[in-house]
């Protein structure tokens, strides 16, 4: 499999790239991935690259987007941190790869079980961690059910999981309301925002299409 050109890239529409993935996701569950010789897509990239999609998941070593997705070198931009969440530097960089790199496909990825989202949960302290939580706790507070304190903590994974996924939806609004280059792309149709959810047990990717 060689890596994407200008030509491939361009012929790529939002939906497309989103079915690259799914496939990419699909080859994974099956172990059978793509043939691809890394090394001729380093030389393949190395006068420039024209990646597809844009992921932003979370550092957890289990939920490399690369290969969760099965894709090479140049084919996608991958932005993570504790928690999969946005900000102004996440933004700009999210801005560079769509309106200026002509990736197609942007995805909030959370994943089951995740740590920072635990973290949230149990309103955990811990330098300079305690303000990286701070950012998820709106999900937290979003997610009401079950009213029970007691359930409310790391301890309750259906929860922890349920934040997850709210998390995954507040950033996706926050990207629409913070970042007008983005809003406009989507709108128009040049590009998609969306998200999605990794099983750890599954290694499955559910999109929130």
């Amino acid at each position: 499999m060689k890596a994407h050109t200008q030509e491939t890239q361009a012929a790529i529409t939002p939906q497309k790239a989103l079915e690259l993935l799914k496939e990419g996701n699909q080859r994974f569950l099956d172990s059978k991935k793509a043939d691809r010789d890394l090394l001729e897509q380093v030389n393949d990239t190395s006068n420039g690259q024209y990646p597809f999609a844009t992921v932003l998941s979370c550092i957890d070593s289990r939920v490399s987007s690369e290969l969760i997705f099965d894709q090479g070198i140049g084919d996608i931009f991958s932005a993570r941190i504790a928690g999969n969440f946005v900000n102004e530097d996440i933004l700009g960089s999210m801005e560079f790869a769509c309106k200026l790199a002509g990736t197609k496909l942007v995805v909030v990825l959370g994943h089951t079980s995740c740590g920072a989202v635990k973290g949230a949960c149990d309103d955990a302290k811990l330098g300079n961690l305690t303000a990286l939580l701070e950012k998820i706790t709106p999900a937290v507070n979003a997610v009401t059910e079950p009213t029970d304190s007691s359930l409310r903590n790391s301890k309750n994974i259906e929860f922890v999981d349920n934040v997850a996924k709210k998390n995954v939806l507040l950033n996706i609004e926050r990207i629409m309301k913070e970042s007008d280059v983005l809003a406009d792309m989507q709108n128009n149709g040049e590009i998609m925002i969306i998200g999605g959810m990794y099983d750890i047990n599954s290694g499955a990717v559910t999109f929130y299409e």
